[in-house]
């Protein structure tokens, strides 16, 4: 293996994690969907690599997946969803940025350090991919956790799942009817939660997810 087939592999699955550490620090629902499209964009790259060094032409399916659905309809989708709605552009937080942020840094270095640690003597490659496909899947979670707005948490929900395309790549492919059923699987979850999202405005008003807490704790009184 060349130095620049490993260079431009790590320097593509790293940029995923700086992209999620970006989307960590967005605070309107514009700015952390154009950051996501970039998110799913960066993920169509490493990915279309991965199926170049590993000569595993099925992986372009999952690239070309990535980009039309992940960088460009669902972010659009989206964006029309939030003007309709007349969501609130602005995320709120359980946490400040700062302390969100630093808590995306130890995730990062907890997940590096664990997976190199316990992949020893697996290819290169996979080992530096696993440990920033962990990254990421920490960091979507991160997010769901950290933002009351329930259209930031379906982001977080979706940038999730980009770590787990990233470590099943990674990891030498995944068959292609995976590759199939992930897809459709992301769309009807995708259409599920857009109709979620409606019947939450309509009832509430809002989509904060605090309107469903109190709402409950109406009920239990």
């Amino acid at each position: 293996m060349t130095g620049s087939v490993f260079d431009i592999a790590h320097m593509l699955a790293g940029g995923l994690v700086l992209v999620s550490m970006m989307m960590l620090y967005q605070d309107r629902l514009y700015a952390l969907l154009n950051v996501f499209a970039l998110h799913s964009l960066v993920l169509t790259l490493s990915v279309a690599w991965q199926a170049v060094i590993q000569d595993a032409p099925h992986l372009f399916v999952t690239a070309a997946i990535a980009l039309i659905f992940k960088a460009i309809i669902i972010p659009v989708v989206l964006h029309r969803m939030i003007r309709q709605l007349g969501i609130h552009r602005e995320i709120e937080t359980v946490v400040g940025i700062g302390p969100t942020m630093l808590a995306g840094l130890g995730l990062v270095a907890l997940a590096t350090v664990v997976m190199l640690r316990v992949t020893p003597s697996a290819d290169p490659i996979a080992r530096e991919d696993l440990a920033f496909a962990l990254s990421v899947l920490l960091l979507g979670l991160l997010i769901m956790v950290t933002r009351r707005n329930a259209v930031s948490q379906v982001v977080g929900f979706m940038s999730l799942e980009n770590g787990l395309v990233l470590a099943a790549t990674g990891a030498k492919g995944m068959p292609l009817v995976v590759e199939i059923s992930v897809a459709f699987s992301i769309l009807i979850a995708f259409i599920v939660i857009g109709v979620f999202l409606f019947r939450i405005r309509e009832r509430f008003d809002t989509v904060d997810v605090r309107a469903l807490d109190d709402f409950k704790g109406r009920r239990r009184k």
